[in-house]
């Protein structure tokens, strides 16, 4: 199993040394030292703050240097709009996301895989109907219209000020502000928990939707027909046998996510002033903040590809059927 993980990273890194290139290369299409100065900028200025972003570098010369610091997970570098270390927005950005994708990819993931096993049991039944039903009206919504909604409708109609996150991304230590504040319930319940009713309403129509496809084709297995013929109650048969066989699509489906759970909801956290990864990553694009979009980008990149490597590891734990090769 390491051989195998260790040549799937391998194979990766090309692809992971491209989208860093790619990136680097599209950021310097735009002068960002024009954007900071403004145009009525001197050469003097212009020249200074250029050596002092590092950019009076050829690119190539960048590109080396800043792959060095992802090497050496040297993140020291200082963000040109807020001026802290990026090391330390990222430490302050990640509880946030955490607070809000953790509890709803968990929260998601059980109700609709139960969702899916109760529709592929009922298929073509009022049951099955009802639920399939609900599952497309909640998808077809925009996740806007849901953002708007409850936003009236859970802070504004019941009068209480949910009006976001109480502090920003730089956190200040010696006023008592604290990036582990969402782990006291009530703080959470106050300031996340509507953000993850959202999410949870506009990913379970997809989520149930998907996982009833899977319980419905693995319900016309062999297998099934034969523990039902041995006289297998239905919750045995559903939670044992079926449950069990249909673990590949499901991994696939949590794994798929499973990046999120750092990267965050950029909508969500936009709309509610949540200062995660994703709302972080916003405000570095609008600034042109170069050292925060490259190393944030970099991070997400290698997440996606450490996920697809642990999806087929995952593959072959489940399944005695899969071999690593």
């Amino acid at each position: 199993m390491w051989t195998y993980i260790v040549r799937r990273t391998l194979y990766n890194i090309p692809v992971f040394l491209a989208i860093v290139f790619v990136l680097m290369l599209a950021l310097r299409v735009n002068d960002p030292v024009s954007a900071q100065l403004g145009k009525n900028a001197g050469e003097e200025q212009i020249r200074l703050l250029t050596e002092e972003m590092g950019l009076d570098e050829p690119f190539i010369v960048q590109y080396g240097v800043f792959l060095k610091k992802l090497v050496t997970l040297d993140f020291s570098e200082r963000s040109w709009d807020q001026g802290f270390p990026v090391s330390e927005m990222i430490f302050k950005a990640v509880p946030p996301s955490m607070a809000i994708t953790i509890p709803t990819l968990t929260v998601t993931a059980m109700i609709a895989i139960c969702v899916g096993l109760v529709s592929a049991f009922n298929r073509g039944r009022a049951v099955d109907r009802s639920l399939m039903f609900i599952a497309v009206i909640g998808m077809s919504i925009s996740v806007l219209v849901y953002i708007i909604l409850g936003q009236y409708f859970g802070a504004f109609v019941p009068s209480e000020s949910i009006e976001g996150w109480p502090f920003q991304v730089a956190v200040d230590a010696s006023a008592g502000e604290s990036a582990l504040f969402f782990f006291q319930p009530a703080q959470w319940v106050a300031f996340c928990m509507l953000p993850v009713l959202i999410n949870v309403v506009v990913a379970l129509g997809y989520d149930a939707r998907f996982y009833r496809a899977v319980m419905v084709e693995e319900s016309q297995r062999d297998y099934i027909r034969t523990a039902k013929a041995k006289g297998a109650s239905t919750r045995r048969v559903m939670f044992v046998h079926m449950l069990k066989n249909a673990m590949i699509p499901i991994i696939t489906r949590i794994m798929i996510s499973l990046p999120f759970v750092i990267t965050g909801s950029i909508l969500i956290e936009v709309f509610f002033g949540i200062p995660g990864m994703g709302r972080t990553l916003i405000n570095a694009i609008n600034s042109k903040d170069f050292p925060v979009i490259q190393t944030f980008t970099a991070l997400f990149a290698a997440l996606f590809i450490a996920s697809n490597i642990l999806t087929d590891v995952l593959y072959a734990l489940v399944d005695p059927r899969v071999r690593l090769s």
